[in-house]
């Protein structure tokens, strides 16, 4: 305790600064998991790439960080363990740190995409094995984080499935491809829309000290009129945008004119993709920081 007392300053200034690292190891090596399917069908170029990011993923850490970053902070290990030892914590928090910081560093000027979750988690758990007990840490939890590892892949790839194969049903196999994609694109606008909205409102609004009450009972009920008529605004935003694409037609490619419609769906989903990395990935930087400034 008399070492906080003395040096908890710099130990802080140290966690900003490893937090600032590991948060810089997390934008270089996964901000092409939201932008790098937009940028390499050129429906984005990469400065507006870069831009969508920088303001969606601020957005989502904002706005919906809140929830992991508990997790992290305090949701892997117990730290009663440590009451006695509390620099015990800062340590090993620290050294998570710069240590998932470090891989991250290695593995994206290797070009290597790795997943910025597992390396803060498998550190945390690692300093906790190793520095402190292998029964200060909640395995239980640790297990629900290791299944979703498994699982969000499995429900990505479904998820991409069944939307690909409406896309191909409603629009790709169809006499008239061109004008069945600007009649059905608003419809997955919409879902952008409503998934968003219904994650801020959800999760979000506790955290930035907004209470979500339209005296309908439950927060869900409150929330899905509300994101319903968000993603109606965006469908209908999408839509003026899609108006002025017009069909070219091309006897060697018929759906070069499709292709045209998509990118600006892709924008929409990249815009999504960016806010749901912020509102999860901001943890593996701030949750640890947290836990040292708590």
């Amino acid at each position: 305790m008399e070492i906080i007392a003395q040096y908890g300053h710099i130990f802080l200034i140290m966690a900003c600064v490893f937090g600032f690292f590991m948060a810089w190891g997390i934008g270089a090596n996964d901000v092409a998991n939201a932008m790098g399917t937009s940028v390499g069908s050129r429906a984005l170029t990469i400065k507006q790439a870069i831009l969508i990011a920088m303001i969606f993923e601020f957005l989502g850490a904002y706005l919906a960080g809140g929830e992991v970053t508990s997790t992290i902070r305090k949701g892997i290990i117990d730290a009663d363990v440590m009451a006695d030892d509390p620099q015990l914590m800062v340590y090993g928090m620290l050294s998570a740190l710069l240590a998932a910081g470090t891989w991250l560093m290695i593995a994206s000027i290797k070009g290597w995409p790795v997943s910025t979750t597992h390396s803060i988690v498998g550190a945390i758990v690692g300093f906790a094995s190793v520095g402190i007990s292998v029964d200060a840490i909640y395995w239980d939890k640790v297990g629900g984080i290791v299944a979703s590892w498994v699982v969000s892949p499995f429900m990505a790839g479904t998820i991409s499935f069944a939307l690909f194969m409406s896309v191909k049903r409603l629009i790709l196999d169809t006499e008239d491809p061109f004008h069945r994609a600007k009649r059905f694109i608003p419809i997955y606008m919409w879902m952008v829309g409503f998934m968003i909205s219904m994650v801020t409102l959800l999760k979000g609004l506790k955290h930035v000290g907004l209470d979500l009450d339209l005296g309908l009972g439950s927060k869900f009920a409150n929330a899905l009129p509300i994101s319903v008529v968000i993603g109606l605004l965006v469908a209908a935003f999408g839509a003026f945008l899609l108006r002025n694409i017009k069909e070219v037609p091309d006897e060697m490619d018929r759906f070069g004119s499709v292709e045209r419609v998509f990118a600006v769906l892709m924008v929409f989903t990249a815009c999504s993709m960016a806010f749901a990395h912020g509102s999860n990935d901001v943890a593996n930087a701030v949750g640890p920081l947290a836990a040292i400034a708590s």
